[in-house]
């Protein structure tokens, strides 16, 4: 029969790296607060759990733990259409389906998002086993980028020196090289002489007196019977001490940290049985007693295993320049669409001002068409005899006016000087 899961299935302490860690968190602390779903969870092994057996036992826990997973389903789903509209808004805020895209969360049922039912809780559990494991390959891929990225760095950096420069910079480079790897010896993760160094120096105790049993009980630090992933890579802290010091120039944290993975997942691969992230305390007696506990093989840390291949940083470099001519082009791109996008500008500007002059021209004829024509103005012979000089009423101005037999009279009549 396989050996009982332990108290989670899934990894406790430290952040998993998963994006929904702390829904997953929250959910296995509520089932755990429920008597008869955490004596199920000790009673089944790993393969029964990956099955889908345990999420049936969801329907026997209290109201209470049910109500609570129901809230905590109801924040989560908000949480992610929080996530895609923030996404949304950022690619440009077009009209998104948002109940398409919560079917990537295979970790719920995004079609009830009220309710915490067996589905859930078996999706949550597949859904963290396939993840976690293909957490640690995504880190190593990640630690390989990085390092490959900082081999391409120094040799554009050497390319821009001259040669003295250059050489001087090289001979500082193996020097630091040299040093780095000039370290104590450093034990194979989860050996007799590991665990001892840490029973001697880490808890002060006498290395004759090591005993698995009490050893084990002394570093599961929350109780619970089982070395999880977190407390695993706790005891590497004394060997990684000897390869990595944070204020040494050669000594660089980040490949710190991949060396504790690589203890941890070696340590795992040898003792965990079930293979279920964790090691029970019978799982790590069953170790003591093997020829790898008590006479392990030398360790090869990083410094002696280069993290990739010629072949990988070709790739990697090949990758770059790739890159970088997909930004150059795009760049044109833009360049050329910025270009059109001022030609097309100044068109509508030119168009614009055309019909700002011609609806000038228009408004000047209007107004020329609505300006009445001058009248001349015609009296009555009352209103002409009103409007003459008064010195000059009644008085005739021609002789034409005169009456009959006076004209001639008044053509005889001799010219005034």
């Amino acid at each position: 029969m396989a050996a009982a899961a332990g108290p989670v299935p899934l990894p406790r302490g430290g952040d998993t790296g998963l994006h929904y860690d702390r829904y997953l968190r929250e959910v296995i602390d509520f089932l755990e607060k429920d008597q008869h779903f955490r004596e199920k969870l000790h009673n089944t092994d790993m393969e029964d759990i990956k099955l889908g057996k345990l999420a049936k036992e969801l329907d026997f826990v209290s109201h209470h733990v049910r109500t609570k997973l129901d809230e905590l389903k109801r924040q989560e789903v908000n949480r992610l259409r929080t996530l895609i509209k923030a996404k949304q808004d950022l690619e440009g805020g077009n009209a998104v389906d948002h109940q398409a895209l919560l079917k990537q969360f295979e970790y719920l049922n995004h079609m009830n998002p009220h309710t915490f039912e067996v589905d859930d809780l078996d999706r949550l559990i597949k859904s963290a086993t396939k993840d976690l494991e293909n957490y640690d390959k995504e880190r190593h891929e990640e630690f390989k980028k990085y390092e490959m990225t900082k081999e391409h760095d120094r040799q554009e950096h050497l390319k821009t020196l001259d040669e003295d420069e250059r050489k001087k910079e090289e001979e500082h480079y193996e020097e630091m090289k040299k040093k780095h790897a000039d370290h104590p010896k450093v034990n194979h993760p989860g050996s007799q002489n590991q665990l001892k160094e840490v029973w001697e120096e880490g808890d002060g105790l006498d290395p004759e007196d090591f005993d698995p049993k009490t050893f084990f009980n002394l570093h599961d630090s929350n109780g619970d019977g089982f070395f999880d992933e977190q407390e695993l890579e706790a005891l590497f802290t004394k060997e990684l001490e000897k390869i990595y010091d944070p204020t040494n120039e050669e000594d660089d944290m980040v490949e710190m940290e991949e060396e504790r993975l690589r203890m941890r997942e070696h340590v795992m691969n040898e003792v965990d049985s079930n293979k279920d992230r964790l090691v029970s305390l019978e799982e790590f007696l069953v170790a003591t007693k093997k020829k790898e506990f008590l006479e392990p093989d030398s360790w090869e840390t990083l410094e002696q295993n280069q993290a990739y291949t010629d072949e990988e940083m070709k790739e990697f470099e090949d990758h770059l320049v790739q890159q970088e001519q997909d930004l150059y082009q795009k760049a044109d791109d833009l360049q050329k669409q910025r270009d059109e996008l001022e030609r097309q500008q100044e068109q509508l500007n030119a168009q614009k001002v055309e019909l700002q002059q011609l609806h000038h021209e228009q408004g000047a004829h209007q107004v020329q068409e609505q300006e009445p024509e001058p009248q001349v103005q015609q009296h009555t012979p009352q209103e002409h005899h009103e409007h003459q000089d008064p010195a000059q009423q009644g008085l005739p101005q021609t002789h034409q006016d005169l009456p009959p037999g006076h004209q001639d009279a008044a053509h005889d009549q001799p010219n005034l000087p």
